[in-house]
């Protein structure tokens, strides 16, 4: 499992983008060891199953899945669950908002069946604001993220790095649970500032492995563009 202080690499690529591939992310993975990570987040088990022939490394898996208009798409039923768990991932993280689940149920009666089916599997809370951390930090979840932060109606106008943390912090303060911190960290001092906080170990994706993007930071920057 991840130690204290833990750099996880995400390795994912979205249908849209240039490196949509089980085989590409296999290599970012592999790549992403060689750098040093303690660990990656990958999602879908194609994806997984590529980055598990590459690297030995704990992997958090989601599966992401749009049901109609639903909000909640990180692994977001039963049957994403059911299929991370026969790919055999070291830690499944899935959306622990207030949202209700597409299929009508809440989170506590989603993760209550998790539970039950899986009693030894290791579960992190994707979560958008303090007040769903500490929900999913009452429920049991083992890791508790704010990886969802800025992306759901209840927290459109937040990020976490605004205010020093603030998010971040607070969340320290009222979970007993090891938070995990994910979401647009894009710097290595941002990195290094969250596992200063306290946080137990820390998630780095589009800076590491969206090569669009930081290409795009480059190019922002060299034209006095905000990136």
């Amino acid at each position: 499992m991840f130690k204290r202080g833990a750099l996880i690499v995400s390795c994912q690529a979205l249908p849209d983008e240039p490196l949509y591939s089980s085989f590409i992310m296999g290599r970012m993975a592999l790549a992403a060891k060689e750098g040093g990570a303690d660990g990656i987040r990958a999602n879908t088990v194609a994806d997984i199953t590529a980055i598990k022939e590459q690297v030995d490394l704990p992997i958090i898996g989601i599966i992401k899945k749009n049901y109609g208009e639903n909000p909640v798409y990180i692994t977001p039923t039963m049957t994403e669950v059911d299929a991370l768990a026969d790919a055999g991932v070291a830690i499944m993280a899935c959306d622990a908002t207030e949202s209700q689940r597409p299929d009508g149920r809440s989170l506590e009666q989603f993760y209550t069946q998790c539970r039950q089916r899986y009693p030894h599997q290791l579960f992190m809370a994707d979560c958008s604001t303090v007040a769903e951390m500490v929900n999913a930090d009452r429920l049991g979840f083992d890791f508790i993220a704010p990886t969802l932060v800025g992306y759901t109606a209840q927290s459109q106008q937040d990020k976490i790095a605004a205010d020093d943390f603030k998010i971040l912090r607070d969340a320290l303060a009222q979970c007993q649970h090891p938070v995990i911190c994910e979401g647009n960290i894009d710097t290595p001092e941002k990195a290094a500032h969250v596992l200063a906080l306290g946080c137990y170990a820390v998630v780095v994706g589009g800076a590491i492995t969206r090569p669009q993007l930081i290409t795009k930071k480059f190019k922002n920057r060299i034209e006095g563009k905000e990136s």
